[in-house]
This record gives structure tokens, sequence and C-alpha cells, in this order.
């Protein structure tokens, strides 16, 4: 009944929340992942989890994969290798009071003001005005404080890790903080994502969400961590070029799913019917162009015409 008005009818279906218990499972890992890895890596390599609902959608649920789609497929995968290969290394932070400084520098806190005065703009200014018609607005929000809750999830990585190593960290506070702003931060974006996939076509959101959500963790994680600060030129330029990469393979992959690929949008020598068109093009050779023929009229026509002047 909330159909294209940005409600929660959602929330009665149990086949969503099976499908959030899915997703807890898979931003577990996720989580660990971001624990022992640099954000500019583990972010991007998301699209992969986007190449692999797209394969098990065409496999289980009768889905066609049409040409666009494999090649996005195989652009998302040379990407991802060309991040790995390339991928920057992060400052270590080992300890949570490493992590307090760090949120602490000025670069820092001044992206995080500039986070949330944002989000609040959106939610509250453009979203009841722009919100049910453009597709920007909820998902900005989404990426916006996405970047911030990949934060929190480093420092309650770091925090995980001294728990583990027999260190008292259940009485720093930081540790507490940093969960209570990832429950905000992911409710958040649970919502807002909620209400732009209600809203839109999921073809539409979903790459631009990539995109933006991406692109804000990268900005994040380079300034809260220094991560490109000690990167060679040809290490940047790799890994803007395979995530530029990843970004053409979600496009193709998302942008074209519902349009049919015929042989008749083939050019005509690759067409199936070549061998037809071949046969008529050698018989169409066999009559004389105009390019073949005589300027001038042969002395057999011009002798006749003249007879015939004559005996008239």
């Amino acid at each position: 009944p909330y159909l294209g008005q940005g409600g929660h009818a959602y929330l009665q279906e149990w086949l969503w929340w099976a499908g959030l218990l899915c997703m807890g499972v898979g931003e577990a890992a996720n989580f660990a992942a971001y624990a022992f890895a640099p954000a500019t890596l583990v972010t991007p390599l998301g699209a992969l989890s986007v190449l692999v609902s797209a394969v098990l959608s065409s496999t289980f649920l009768n889905e066609q994969l049409n040409v666009h789609g494999k090649i996005g497929c195989i652009l998302c995968i040379l990407g991802s290798t060309v991040m790995v290969i390339h991928a920057p290394q992060e400052e270590e932070v080992s300890s949570l009071a490493s992590m307090a400084e760090k949120l602490k520098d000025p670069g820092f806190v001044v992206f995080a003001v500039c986070v949330l005065v944002s989000s609040l703009l959106l939610i509250f200014v453009a979203g009841p005005r722009y919100g049910q018609s453009n597709v920007l607005v909820y998902v900005l929000v989404c990426s916006a404080i996405g970047s911030l809750s990949v934060s929190c999830v480093k420092g309650l990585g770091i925090a995980l890790k001294e728990l583990f190593s027999g260190k008292p960290v259940l009485k720093e506070p930081l540790g507490w903080v940093l969960l209570v702003c990832l429950v905000i931060c992911i409710s958040v974006q649970i919502n807002y994502l909620n209400k732009a996939l209600d809203i839109f076509n999921t073809s539409v959101v979903t790459p631009i969400y990539y995109v933006l959500f991406t692109t804000a963790v990268m900005m994040c994680s380079a300034i809260l961590f220094k991560e490109w600060q000690h990167m060679v030129l040809d290490n940047i330029i790799g890994t803007i070029s395979g995530f530029l990469t990843i970004v053409s393979g979600i496009f193709l992959l998302h942008a074209f799913r519902d349009m049919p690929f015929t042989p008749d949008l083939l050019p005509l020598f690759l067409q199936q019917g070549r061998a037809d068109l071949h046969v008529s093009w050698r018989s169409a050779d066999r009559h004389q162009s105009c390019q073949h023929q005589p300027l001038l009229p042969s002395e057999d026509k011009g002798s006749q015409s003249a007879e015939e002047e004559e005996e008239e």
C-alpha cells in the first residue's frame, strides 16, 4: 500500500527480514575485511557482490543476462584485479588511543562536520521537496553517512583486536561511542536506501549508490588514514583506473539490463545472414554499373540514329 510513497510496509514481510539476515552475515565478513585491509581496497571490491547477484539471478531466477551484462561482469573482474594490484597502504593504527588521535585530526573533523550538515540539509530541506522526483537526494544521504559508518567499523575492528589480545577495551569510552555511532549510521542508511528503492527502479539506484558510496568512503579513508600520502604515481593511476573500470562495468550491468540484444543490432558483416548479403552483392556486381558505362555513344548507335533522321 505504500509503494512509491517511501513507507515501511516492507517491515511486515518475512522475506525482507530473511534478506536482512543474509546481508548481516555478509556485512560481518565485510567487517572483518575492514579490520585487516584498507577501506580504499575493501569498498570497491564490493562490486563483486553485484556481479555474484547478477550471475545467481541468471541461474536461479531465469533472468536473462544480455551481452552488456556479461561485458559488465568482465569489467568488474578486471577492475577489481587492477585495484588489488595497486592497493594503497594505510597508516598503521594499532590501538584505540591512536585511533582517537586520528579522529581528532582537523581534516577529519571538518570532513565529518560537512557530512553531517549536508546530510541534515538533504533530509529536512531537499527530501520533502525533491525526494520523490530526484534519485540523488536519498542516495546522497546513504553515501555520506556510509562513509562515517566505515570509519566506525575500522575503529571497532581495532577494539576487537585489543579485546582478543586481553586488553581492557570494555572500559574505554571510545569503543562504545563508535558502536553507538555505527548503529545510528547503519539505521539511517537502511531507512533512506529503502526509501530510494521504494520510489525508484533498482537498476537506477544500485549503480548510483555504488559510485557515490565508494567515492565517499575513499575520500573519508584518505583523510582519516592518509592512505594516498605515500603512494607513487603508478599506484595512484592504477587505483583510479581500476575504480573507473568497475564503475563502467556496474553501469553496463544495470543500465542495459532490460534492453533486448538482437542480431539486427550487429553490423552487417557480423550478422547471421551475411552469406546471403554476400551472394546478393556478387549478383549485383554482374550488372554493369554506371561507372563503367561509356561517356560517349558508340558508333553503331550513332549511325543508327543518323539513318533514322535521313528517312524522316
